[in-house]
């Protein structure tokens, strides 16, 4: 089984976890707005520490690759590639909504539903953006990654002969819009490094690394600097 240690920085929510095959050794994580460069290599001395595991044991590093925020997913990026490069070890790339639709699953009671369900992961892009795609119960893709601006129209094709569940920081800006009773919310539902954990387990074990020195984020769309506030600068 291969010990991998497992970061997720992708939204506000900072985490991260050791895993030994499927199954978790430690965590950490916390909800605290724009603590993740302060917080994230502070997580991963306290998770190694209390496992009595060193560092130069584990086998990979897992990072959740986006989309989310521009400055997250940087932080979580260079911290897996600094990682990697030190330990001489692969970096595996796990894809942010697809490691939410494992979560989303996971907290889902699909079996008293009575049709098909689909698992709707959003992650907030601003205004009533989302990031979003589709996946069924398997998990496969039925949607590819897309920005997309949320109406009243939103899913209507899927809406007769599927049950949605809609979850993520992404998700609350949709109730409002985007009712239907075959549409449930999990309001309480956050982004975790735990969900990364049977996806990056497999990837290892299939050989798929991420080329580490080339790598980046899948931002989805291009970075906007916000306007300084400080008097006197344009």
């Amino acid at each position: 089984m291969a010990l991998i240690l497992n970061i997720e920085t992708a939204t506000t929510v900072c985490s991260v976890c050791l895993s030994d095959g499927d199954k978790l050794v430690g965590i950490r994580e916390t909800r605290d707005h724009n603590s993740h460069s302060r917080v994230v290599a502070v997580f991963i001395e306290e998770i190694l520490k209390e496992s009595g595991i060193d560092r130069r044991k584990l086998d990979a590093v897992a990072v959740s690759k986006g989309p989310g925020s521009y400055t997250g997913l940087r932080i979580g990026v260079s911290t897996a590639k600094g990682l990697c490069y030190g330990l001489d070890i692969p970096m595996i790339g796990v894809s942010t909504l697809e490691a939410m639709a494992l979560g989303i699953k996971q907290r889902s009671f699909t079996d008293k539903l009575n049709l098909p369900v689909l698992f709707v992961p959003m992650i907030d892009a601003r205004r009533m953006e989302v990031y979003t795609a589709l996946f069924d119960q398997n998990l496969s893709p039925l949607r590819e990654t897309t920005a997309e601006i949320i109406t009243g129209d939103s899913f209507a094709d899927l809406l007769s002969c599927h049950h949605l569940i809609i979850a993520g920081d992404g998700a609350g800006k949709c109730r409002s819009t985007l009712a239907h009773p075959n549409i449930t919310y999990l309001d309480d539902f956050e982004t975790s490094s735990l969900y990364m954990v049977s996806k990056a387990n497999a990837l290892f074990e299939s050989g798929i690394f991420e080329n580490t020195a080339y790598f980046e984020p899948f931002y989805l769309k291009d970075f906007i600097a916000g306007k300084p506030r400080v008097k006197g600068l344009q």
